[in-house]
């Protein structure tokens, strides 16, 4: 696997990873602000929590993860990105709505009540969705969004230009 193999991939993954981990903070941040202070359904706080944070991951992987794919419209990248994380929401939030109640309910069993077992549960359900999603997100961006632009050997340059 490619991954494991070249180190110039291990340094996009970490990368990635790097920028997703900011994206959770977004995630978690708003995400909480959201359910916990303002009291929006947990569901509503997720998708717009996740939006915010995609935008924040997008401009990261275009200037630092993947700068030698900035050749690419913006646009046309934005879409890729925005398809393929609208994508991801759509694995996250039935995962979420899933293993959301059952956390909960674990929560008031096993967590001291120092916190709700709501926030735990919504937070450990929320921790989980984003590692599923940050592997989707990962490998189809890369495949698709930000893979390498192709470049024209110099040689067929020069002969293109004798033409």
């Amino acid at each position: 696997m490619k991954l494991i193999n070249d180190p110039h991939e291990r340094g996009k993954f970490i990368r990635f990873a790097i920028v997703g981990t900011l994206g959770s903070v977004v995630d978690f941040g708003v995400f909480n602000l959201l359910a916990t202070l303002l009291k929006v359904p947990a569901i509503g706080a997720s998708v717009v929590s996740f939006s915010l944070a995609v935008v924040n991951n997008f401009i990261w992987n275009r200037y630092w993860t993947y700068p030698e794919t900035r050749s690419v419209p913006l646009i046309k990248q934005l879409t890729q990105f925005a398809v393929v994380s609208v994508a991801g929401l759509l694995i996250r939030t039935p995962l979420f709505a899933l293993i959301e109640k059952p956390l909960i309910n674990l929560a008031d069993q096993w967590i001291p009540h120092v916190l709700t077992p709501t926030i735990v549960g919504h937070n450990v359900a929320l921790a989980f969705v984003i590692f599923v999603v940050l592997l989707w997100n990962f490998f189809v961006n890369r495949k698709w969004t930000f893979r390498p632009p192709v470049t024209v050997p110099e040689e067929n340059n020069e002969s293109s230009a004798k033409a």
